[in-house]
């Protein structure tokens, strides 16, 4: 029952990525390849019927993580303290800037709201790679399993880390570049005219340090983190996820060159799931590697009762029929290319 719901909370967790994902990767593309008003308009209308609703797995994944691992919940939420009250706050700019940008028709107000827009969701996607690298590096647990991280220390892995050193710099650095090639794929799609060509061109710039990052990630990943490594070596069966990741990168651009806009973004998706499942898959039983490998927490020392675990798939099933409901109804009604005089401002 705790894998299961270890399952559940990796997959909620990856949706949020990969579907918000492309919310802030568009933010990337408004600034680097929208030249115009209406350019930056028609960007914010490709996102603007379904980004709110993508934020819905993030609040949902962590109410599962709460009910589910209440240890994990609650020592990762005080270690992290200070990186979660930042990546508070550039949420909050970021809806603040996509609902107030269009209140007061004038150049400079719009224009601010456009650059806390881009700026927020930039800062959102550093702040995510930057704590997927240090769930993979781990951090100092104690035999209480509680840790504090200060936000830098020496910029080197090992037993008094920070929050920010060279190896969770990469993982930030990989997360703008993958996460701005989804943003431009899924503009590329949403779009025509210039701005499709403009973010057709961004996506295959971003996807050449993609490619050569990737594997470089994955290597470095399991050097830093031994545990992936010993993972893949008993369980080899695991190794297929990164594989799929590399070959779903490797359509992506099989399928720009052929303007298949569409299958380029699923690829995209297919990438993005395949990697963070296979960080997952990797960190398995842990769900919060200490710098100290015996003072890890495993899913048994992080889970609620059994019976909590058993009444609450009771809820978690029909709650999951309806949100996918909602958002196959919603991704069908807004699909194709925007229509700004349709969908409004």
């Amino acid at each position: 029952m705790e894998t299961l719901w270890f399952i559940f909370v990796c997959f909620m967790i990856s949706m949020y990525i990969v579907l918000d994902g492309f919310d802030f990767g568009a933010a990337i593309i408004q600034m680097l390849a929208a030249k115009t008003e209406a350019e930056k308009n028609e960007i914010i209308v490709s996102i603007g019927p379904v980004w709110d609703g993508n934020e819905v797995w993030l609040v949902a994944g962590g109410g599962t993580l709460f009910f589910a691992f209440p240890s994990l919940y609650s020592s990762a939420f005080s270690g992290f303290y200070l990186p979660l009250m930042i990546l508070l706050w550039l949420l909050m700019f970021r809806a603040i800037a996509i609902e107030f940008r269009s209140q007061i028709k004038h150049e400079m107000w719009v224009s601010i709201w456009d650059r806390c827009f881009q700026l927020s969701s930039l800062g959102l996607i550093v702040a995510l790679g930057l704590a997927l690298g240090n769930l993979v590096r781990g951090v100092p647990l104690g035999k209480d399993q509680w840790f504090f991280l200060p936000l830098w220390t020496n910029f080197q892995t090992g037993p008094e880390p920070g929050i920010i050193d060279w190896y969770t710099s990469f993982t930030a650095l990989c997360a703008v570049l993958v996460i701005s090639m989804h943003g431009a794929l899924w503009v590329a799609m949403k779009t025509e005219r210039a701005l499709n060509t403009r973010a057709t061109q961004w996506a295959h710039r971003f996807w050449w340090p993609s490619i050569l990052l990737t594997p470089l990630l994955l290597g470095v990943s399991m050097w830093v983190q031994p545990h992936i490594y010993e993972r893949l070596s008993e369980y080899p069966v695991v190794c297929l996820l990164p594989l799929l990741s590399l070959g779903a990168l490797a359509m992506i651009k099989v399928s720009l060159r052929k303007t298949r806009e569409v299958a380029a973004f699923l690829y995209s998706c297919l990438y993005l799931l395949g990697m963070l499942l296979s960080v997952a898959f990797g960190m398995y039983p842990y769900v919060l590697v200490g710098t100290e490998p015996e003072q890890s927490m495993t899913i048994s020392q992080a889970a609620t009762t059994h019976y909590g675990l058993t009444v609450g798939l009771a809820w978690w099933i029909p709650g999951m029929l309806l949100v996918t409901g909602y958002f196959v109804y919603l991704y069908r009604n807004f699909w194709g290319k925007v229509d700004v005089e349709r969908d409004g401002h």
